[in-house]
């Protein structure tokens, strides 16, 4: 966990009205994932899960720079390949020095054959 969610989970149970942390009008929330669709809904954006904020997550890690090995320890996974496979494809920078390499604009005289 990071510190700052850590920070805001401490501050969110000091304003509770309730013995839960994660609550609606001083009642426990009983399902995150309906509460997640029900606010998309509300807000006008289909498909609000939080897969998708494990998704976002997931390719903010790999844009930072992440191994795939750290990245797919947190998430859970058993291997990096369904890290890979899921997540990092989705990620505009992935494999950016790949492509880098190929840009013709930028090759030496030198090493083009």
């Amino acid at each position: 966990m990071s510190e700052g969610l850590q920070s805001a989970l401490t501050f969110a149970q000091t304003a509770a009205v309730s013995e839960y942390v994660i609550e609606w009008a001083g009642r426990r929330v009983k399902s995150i994932r309906r509460g997640l669709e029900s606010v998309g809904r509300r807000a006008g954006v289909d498909g609000v899960s939080a897969h998708v904020f494990r998704h976002t997550a997931a390719v903010h890690m790999a844009e930072a720079g992440l191994s795939m090995s750290e990245i797919s320890q947190f998430l859970g996974h058993s291997n990096t390949a369904i890290t890979e496979r899921v997540y990092a494809r989705y990620s505009p920078t992935h494999l950016r020095r790949a492509a880098d390499v190929l840009d013709f604009s930028t090759l030496k005289k030198g090493h083009a054959q």
